[in-house]
């Protein structure tokens, strides 16, 4: 289908690189692309859909876009109130998506709804939707905090009619097929993260180097070099269980536990390194002519995409069987 039939641990060393990418909304459109829209598509699609979709996707002739999260629904995925009615050999589809990336510009959806009255974890399938059909109202490109180059939509469907073709792999798996993904998305993000903390820290040695204070250069306070070697120490080691973690993942394992403690200590690192880094810029990293100020507002988003910190604490109580049971 044009793709190139590499293993999963490719993806990772060009997330690493667009870590390079001096603006984190760059490397997030890319990941959605090619880590979050497709996946479940290359695995269980029809060969008429990966034709359909797919083809054109890995070409970079069609923008995709990943239609999970709700308004009442983010990181709890089984809480979508969007629906799929089958009604002959259509789909009628109803609800709403928030937090889309590249929703404004996507020219299909996967879309995550809720194809019958089953249990929340067995009635949800995934769909190929089209983004040019009648009922879909792209509400607005939302306002946000950092990653504000990102395309980041809340759209709406009413009464949209798609073929039941387009239907990924088996009606009410489309749960389980997402929660397959959501390993690839969180390593993912993990990676692009590395390059971004590596190069804020570089620069703050830079620029604390230069900026004199009291007669002597920022860079020589012992609480400041000491804690750029911390800093650095633990991105280090943030890299080894990466890289671990994906290590298991090509060798076919369920990384889920690692992949949500990498996750994790993501989110929690990139905010200490932007914050302490940011600090040690003094007024300067209060400006937005600075990287750390920007990557400060950027790589917030860490801790909330693709599952909160909070809900990568219960996966990994839960993998530890210390997670309490209803």
């Amino acid at each position: 289908y044009g793709g190139m039939g590499l293993d999963f641990s490719y993806n990772i060393a060009v997330a690493e690189e667009l870590g390079n990418i001096r603006c984190a909304g760059i490397p997030m459109a890319i990941g959605v692309q090619a880590g979050m829209a497709t996946p479940a598509l290359t695995r269980f699609g029809s060969h008429e859909l990966k034709k359909k979709f797919l083809v054109p996707t890995i070409a970079g002739d069609f923008v995709a876009c990943l239609g999970i999260s709700e308004t009442g629904a983010g990181s709890d995925v089984s809480n979508i109130k969007t629906t799929a009615v089958r009604k002959g050999d259509e789909y009628v589809i109803n609800g709403g998506k928030m937090w889309i990336t590249s929703g404004s510009q996507a020219d299909w959806m996967c879309l995550l709804a809720n194809t019958s009255e089953g249990p929340p974890h067995r009635n949800k399938s995934l769909i190929c939707l089209p983004m040019n059909l009648p009922g879909i109202h792209v509400a607005k490109k939302i306002d946000k905090l950092g990653m504000r180059s990102s395309d980041t939509a809340q759209i709406f469907f009413e009464d949209v009619r798609v073929p039941c073709k387009n239907l990924i792999g088996e009606e009410g798996k489309g749960f389980t097929y997402q929660m397959l993904q959501f390993q690839e998305e969180r390593l993912w993000a993990v990676a692009t993260a590395l390059t971004p903390m590596e190069t804020i820290i570089q620069e703050t040695i830079d620029y604390t180097g230069q900026r004199k204070v009291f007669g002597q250069p920022v860079l020589h306070n012992q609480t400041v070099h000491f804690r750029l070697a911390e800093l650095a120490t633990e991105v280090e080691l943030l890299r080894s269980l990466l890289h671990r973690a994906v290590a298991l993942y090509v060798e076919g394992n369920d990384v889920t536990k690692f992949a949500s403690m990498a996750k994790l200590k993501a989110g929690r690192l990139t905010r200490e390194v932007t914050d302490s880094c940011l600090q040690f810029w003094g007024g300067m990293g209060f400006t937005s002519e600075v990287l750390v100020s920007r990557f400060y507002r950027d790589l917030r988003l860490m801790s909330i995409g693709g599952g909160t910190d909070e809900t990568m604490l219960s996966i990994i109580c839960k993998y530890m069987d210390i997670l309490p049971r209803k």
